[in-house]
């Protein structure tokens, strides 16, 4: 007999709730506060995921009597509404059917967003900027608190480089789809001449591991250096030096981080943010190793983008990992990410079985 809640499997979840539940009421629960601030924030996700479910089974079981009784009772006919609940209820089901589809062990953590403007200056950092303001408006849609830590902004327009901490469930889950290298095509705004420019911007998502990193930092290895925090243009906004770059040396890892209050704050979330990069390294050499003995592997460099945005000589949107594509590009710069990130969360739980696309229909 299939498990109640199909595909989700509401019984297991449930059963970790329960096991959650007894472990929160343990004496000695809060003694480690680091374990038990995450564990709680699993418990509660768990609840919320699980009353989704709850709900929704419900409605369907509700929605299939009505149907019944339509199909029995031929002297009235609500076949038009009936229609029209069981469309939203589609609508609903497929909104967190995304869900599902997140098993990895970080998936759902916060993330840590950073985004940084490839080379060709002005046209490169306002198209980092398009990007940033796409992620935020889907951090936004999705009711995420999205908090920019640290930034750079370019001369002209757009940033150079951004840092953005994420809060939300399955963040880092949903949003990993986007790390890459993004290009854009259009007709120039910041060209006399509004001919056609191509541009470049990279995004990075790592997993928020808050207060339970698990690489270990040799403190002998790091090089902290405090600055003066700055405002947009580059003006001084402070007089103390409360800004703080952490630079890891064994591997030139540099994080910096000046929005936070007070010089002690910068630290502590450059440190979040540098053992997040340590993980990913270090998650990313496993990978890489299983990949070659496994025979084919590529490097994720700079010139092999994930996506392609052309708003000129045409409209379309490409990613070029799961093939799905969109003649819309606008909307999916407005935030509108789903179609996307639900085309890469279904072609990764594939394999990823599909080949990049190269040649001539990568450059179209």
């Amino acid at each position: 007999m299939p498990r109640r809640g199909g595909c989700f499997d509401l019984d297991r979840k449930e059963a970790q709730i329960a096991e959650l539940e007894r472990a929160v009421s343990a004496p000695e629960f809060w003694k480690d506060q680091a374990n038990a601030r995450m564990r709680s924030q699993e418990l509660a996700g768990l609840r919320e995921e699980a009353a989704v479910w709850r709900g929704l089974e419900h409605e369907a079981r509700d929605l299939a009597e009505l149907i019944a009784l339509d199909v029995a009772d031929q002297t009235q006919n609500f076949r038009e509404e009936l229609e029209q609940q069981y469309a939203a209820l589609e609508a609903r089901f497929r909104q967190h059917e995304i869900d599902t589809l997140l098993s990895d062990p970080y998936d759902v953590r916060d993330a840590i967003v950073a985004v940084h403007a490839g080379a060709g200056g002005t046209e490169a950092q306002d198209w980092a900027g398009m990007l940033l303001r796409m992620l935020l408006r889907y951090c936004e849609h999705r009711g995420w608190r999205a908090r920019i830590v640290d930034e750079s902004r370019g001369e002209e327009a757009g940033i150079k480089s951004v840092l953005v901490e994420v809060r939300g469930r399955h963040a880092y889950g949903l949003l990993r789809s986007e790390a890459g290298v993004h290009r854009l095509v259009r007709l120039s705004p910041f060209d006399a001449d509004h001919q056609r420019h191509t541009s470049f911007a990279l995004v990075e998502v790592l997993p928020d591991l808050g207060d339970a990193p698990t690489v270990a930092i040799d403190p002998k290895d790091l090089r902290i250096d405090t600055f003066l925090a700055s405002g947009h243009g580059g003006q001084g906004v402070q007089t103390t030096y409360s800004a703080v770059r952490v630079v890891h040396l064994p591997t030139g890892i540099t994080v910096s981080c000046q929005n936070e209050r007070s010089q002690q704050q910068n630290k502590e979330t450059a440190m979040r943010v540098l053992h997040a990069r340590l993980e990913q390294r270090e998650l990313e050499r496993r990978t890489a190793e299983k990949q070659k003995l496994r025979g084919e592997f590529r490097e994720v460099a700079w010139g092999n983008q994930i996506r392609s945005y052309v708003l000129h000589p045409y409209h379309l949107a490409k990613d070029l990992r799961t093939r799905h594509e969109t003649n819309n590009p606008e909307a999916l710069l407005e935030g509108e990410l789903d179609p996307f990130i639900e085309a890469y969360l279904r072609w990764k739980a594939a394999g990823g079985r599909y080949e990049r696309l190269e040649g001539k229909e990568e450059e179209e």
